[in-house]
């Protein structure tokens, strides 16, 4: 019996040129319908591999080596038409403020059609069939009242709910979340937790979830990756990190936290583990 084969496989070193070893031979891997988190301090290199993944980092005039295997082939060599049809429709990314993911100027409904466009040439029936479901994944609403808005007449939460929704308007295989609930309000970054938890299920869709804060990671995790200085310090399950915690770095952010949330590991129960985060993010926040 073989083991299936990682969606994602990522071995990475990335220069700037004023920056040296950002990330120094980096190793990752996702399985399909994993949620991987990715912990560091801000400047460990943890945008900077979610835009490698994307094969975007050329845009920042960074060196990149090694290879990003997804789906069994390797990115690396791929031309940027070839990448635009993996980006969007097989891997789709959400970023931190969904003010500067969403076009001010246009309605709701024009961006998700403009996103569900960019990757499909069926019909117009189609079309408001995609968008209708992946407004219901999210738990907004889809009537032509809602599609009407522009994002400054939504809250932050559901701005952040329209951009998850763009992400997900073709079903990929992999998500990119990263620090998307950093901007958000304690309630509604358990909401949003809870919303992730609820596509990796629903969907069997894999998440690498980037954040600084080790609770939420903890809460909606399979696997937490501990990011130090451009290199895996470790990575294994939340009750390995939060109980045998091997690397020095490691049990330094465990030690810092105000109390180890309870049933860390219980994904059957979104709900349990969503109070629990709920609980202690007040706590850390006092």
């Amino acid at each position: 019996m073989t083991l299936e084969r990682p969606l994602l496989s990522v071995r990475l070193s990335v220069d700037y040129r004023n920056k040296p070893g950002v990330l120094k031979d980096i190793f990752l891997e996702i399985r399909r319908g994993e949620i991987v988190g990715l912990v560091g301090q801000s400047g460990s290199g943890k945008s900077t591999l979610a835009l490698a993944i994307l094969r975007l980092l050329h845009l920042k005039g960074a060196k990149v080596l090694g290879e990003v295997i997804f789906q069994g082939e390797d990115l690396m060599p791929k031309t940027e038409t070839q990448l635009r049809s993996i980006r969007g429709r097989q891997m789709s990314v959400v970023l931190q403020s969904p003010l500067t993911s969403l076009n001010p100027a246009l309605r709701i409904g024009a961006q998700l059609k403009e996103a569900w466009r960019a990757h499909s040439n069926g019909t117009a029936e189609e079309c408001f069939a995609a968008i209708r479901a992946a407004l219901t994944s999210v738990s907004l609403p889809d009537d032509d009242d809602f599609l009407e808005r522009h994002p400054s007449q939504l809250s932050v939460g559901q701005g952040q709910r329209v951009t998850i929704a763009m992400a997900i308007l073709h079903r990929p295989a992999l998500l990119i979340a990263d620090e998307a609930t950093s901007a958000l309000d304690t309630i509604t970054q358990s909401e949003i937790l809870d919303l992730f938890r609820k596509l990796n299920r629903e969907l069997k869709m894999a998440i690498l979830y980037i954040s600084h804060d080790l609770l939420s990671v903890a809460a909606l995790c399979h696997r937490i990756a501990i990011l130090q200085d451009g290199e895996i310090a470790e990575c294994d399950t939340p009750d390995v990190i939060f109980d045998s915690p091997r690397h020095p770095y490691t049990r330094r952010l465990i030690a810092a936290l105000p109390r180890r949330p309870r049933g860390i590991t219980n994904h059957e129960s979104s709900t349990a583990s969503s109070d629990e985060l709920l609980a202690t993010s007040v706590v850390s926040q006092e």
